[in-house]
């Protein structure tokens, strides 16, 4: 995100990571090893949100950071709700934080116990995070052989789950879509320093204020390995360099980010043929060899399959960064658009 487009708002989560420089594999026993609230604050400020108003200079709409607590994250505080489904190699759960009635959503990531200290690690960086386009975090700690993570609840979900539900995806909600992934990948990007390494629509959260926002990135490649089940999910998505195992860079995160325009569109996954199911080897096969097809710009703006080809060029030299993605004409069209996003997700609750 550039810095004039967003009036940069304070950061007062308030939390520390309280972990020791022990090497990984470390018996964890006895070390505050939990990303939680710093133990100094007092208890009557238990959460202090900032009331400054920040403001997109690009479309002079208020744009929502996501609550930012000092909270005391305790698991004995946390009440569960009920199972949203299965995230990155484990469960996901709707929960309350007891002494703040903070609504979240409690992710429970296995973690091989030999890396379980640099994935905590790993987890400050979500600390860090302060944009309007990504999902606020609350803390983590490491229980049961992996580790908890609480999130800010995004109520209505992935985009995965709605296009199922609903159907494709209408042109104008795709149009701010990518506009906000695109900065939260140039956020994390020129800000954190970070790649998200695991763009889908699962992963594209929409919330009953009409807020888009990013999850789940920054994972490590031991991370990843060691969660067998992401694999899966995440394989579908993969650049073809990045199935080759060349080195993995923010134009693989622009691949992945064309092929879920593309599937949001077309309200299925469009690289797998009509009623066919492949293996894991057979699609790497197919990306990596394949023509690939494209949306038709009789059924689609011209510009928008237009941008979606050029995220979708093999060769990553060819392909562009986020960045020069902003100055596309669809990504321009975009930023300038007045949409009314909760109006529409308003449509998508059931009486």
């Amino acid at each position: 995100m550039s810095k004039s487009g967003l009036r940069k708002k304070r950061n007062f989560k308030g939390l520390a990571l309280g972990i020791s420089d022990t090497a990984p594999g470390a018996n964890l026993s006895g070390v505050g090893a939990s990303l939680s609230a710093n133990p100094a604050a007092p208890a009557s400020a238990a959460v202090a949100a900032d009331t400054d108003t920040t403001v997109s200079e690009a479309t002079g709409l208020p744009l929502e950071i996501g609550l930012e607590f000092r909270l005391d994250l305790r698991p004995e505080d946390l009440v569960p709700e009920k199972e949203m489904g299965e995230g990155a190699g484990g469960t996901v759960m709707k929960v309350v934080h007891k002494p703040t009635q903070t609504v979240m959503a409690m992710k429970i990531i296995r973690a091989d116990a030999t890396i379980l200290q640099q994935v905590l690690k790993e987890l400050q960086i979500l600390h860090e995070c302060n944009s309007p386009h990504i999902v606020s975090f609350y803390g983590a700690f490491p229980r049961n052989n992996g580790v908890q993570m609480c999130l800010e609840f995004m109520d209505l979900g992935s985009f995965d789950n709605i296009y199922h539900k609903h159907g494709p995806i209408p042109m104008n909600v795709i149009g701010r879509l990518t506009f906000s992934v695109l900065q939260g990948l140039i956020y994390l990007y020129e800000e954190m320093r970070v790649m998200h390494r695991d763009i889908k629509p699962s992963n594209i959260l929409l919330n009953s204020s009409g807020y888009i926002k990013i999850c789940d990135f920054g994972i490590s490649k031991e991370m990843i390995n060691s969660i067998a089940d992401t694999f899966v999910g995440t394989a579908s998505y993969m650049s073809p360099e990045r199935m080759r195992g060349s080195s993995y860079t923010v134009k693989s995160d622009v691949w992945s980010l064309g092929l879920t325009l593309m599937e949001l569109a077309l309200g299925k996954y469009p690289f797998r043929p009509e009623g066919e199911t492949l293996s894991i080897f057979e699609m790497l096969n197919y990306i990596t060899t394949e023509d690939l097809p494209s949306l038709s710009p009789d059924q689609f703006p011209k510009d928008f399959c237009d941008m979606v080809d050029s995220c979708l060029v093999k060769d990553p030299q060819g392909r562009p960064t986020p960045r020069e993605l902003l100055s596309h004409p669809f990504a321009v069209t975009c930023a300038n658009a007045k949409v009314d996003i909760a109006k529409w997700a308003a449509s998508l609750v059931t009486p």
